[in-house]
């Protein structure tokens, strides 16, 4: 298949600037798969669509103030982009402007209350970078860096915690699963007095969710890789409801990548941790995933390609083409999709 097969046409406008509050109260488009039929609701009403027995699987990643503005010891302003963490105060970076930040260059932070020092360059064209600061380089970066927001959005954010899900706890991400935005903490609760539990996993976001496919036939493509965690207790918890008949509902697409990487049979995840760099597109099996709640995304991105795996490319860019005739809000602060049987 062709990129190009996973093409839309999207008016600028509708591309989400700012985060509705609450955030429960964004829009979402409930799709019967099967079907197609289509249902125009508000997100809080999403606990209507969940049965009994069902499992919402979220990514309790947390995003971390990922980008760093500085200046170079010769002078000029850099900015460097934390990619993996490969020691306590040793990262791999993206830099800009890569040209100027050589090996060996120094970049200072914050009057020089961060310096970091290039190591050496990655085959990608990024850097590896050792941090220098007074106490505990974590400390520092909450203090120094900022949200590493999407490339599309333009607006300086005013709520730091905004770009966080309510669940997020293990700091690592240089993204929002931003599926997940629109829970409350009330939603939750709501959703777990009905019967249905709330399983946790782990995947840091990379910034390679944000890079085009650059290239037409979408089996060239090589995907990033990411850090995930299935907890033994998650596992068991995931493989108990299968075994009910209950369904796993992922929120957001990197549950889904986490839940299939997971999956050695139908219906049975194991407990596991490490590097993934699943490319979901259409003709793949699902092993694990009944539902995904997702939000709206990028034309030719590797994720409007995972959704079109679960739901059909056809039927897909029918449901985006239909969200962009009602006029629904694009990407990370955008509206949501419930895609299920």
């Amino acid at each position: 298949m062709k990129t190009s097969d996973f093409m839309y046409d999207l008016p600028e406008e509708l591309i989400a600037q700012t985060p509705i509050y609450p955030r429960d109260h964004s829009r979402l488009l409930v799709v019967n798969r099967q079907t197609g039929e289509l249902q125009h609701r508000r997100f809080d009403s999403v606990i209507d669509d969940l049965n009994p027995g069902d499992a919402l699987v979220v990514n309790e990643t947390r995003v971390i103030p990922a980008r760093l503005m500085g200046q170079r010891a010769g002078g000029g302003v850099c900015e460097l982009l934390l990619l993996k963490q490969l020691g306590p105060k040793r990262w791999e970076t993206l830099a800009r402007p890569g040209k100027r930040l050589k090996p060996g260059a120094v970049v200072s932070f914050g009057d020089g209350q961060l310096k970091a020092h290039i190591l050496s360059e990655t085959d990608a064209g990024g850097r590896v970078v050792d941090f220098e600061c007074e106490g505990t380089f974590e400390a520092v970066l909450d203090q120094l860096g900022e949200m590493p927001l999407p490339p599309y959005i333009h607006e300086k954010l005013q709520d730091r915690d905004r770009y966080q899900t309510v669940y997020a706890r293990q700091d690592g991400s240089a993204a929002a699963p931003t599926a997940g935005l629109h829970f409350t903490p009330e939603l939750l609760q709501r959703i777990q007095e009905k019967g249905i539990q709330i399983i946790p996993v782990l995947l840091h976001v990379g910034l390679g969710t944000f890079r085009p496919v650059k290239v037409e036939d979408i089996d060239e493509h090589v995907m990033h890789s990411e850090y995930y965690e299935m907890p033994e207790s998650s596992a068991d918890a995931i493989n108990a409801v299968h075994e009910r008949s209950g369904r796993i509902i992922a929120v957001g697409t990197t549950s889904v990548r986490t839940l299939e990487s997971c999956a050695d049979t139908v219906g049975h995840v194991r407990p596991e941790s490490g590097w993934t760099d699943i490319f979901i597109k259409p003709g793949y099996q699902f092993k694990m995933v009944d539902g995904l709640i997702t939000n709206f995304h990028l034309p030719g991105s590797t994720l409007i390609m995972l959704v079109s795996a679960f739901m059909g490319r056809e039927r897909t860019l029918s449901v985006y083409e239909e969200a962009v005739r009602q006029r629904y809000r694009f990407f990370s602060f955008g509206d949501a999709m419930f895609i299920h049987d």
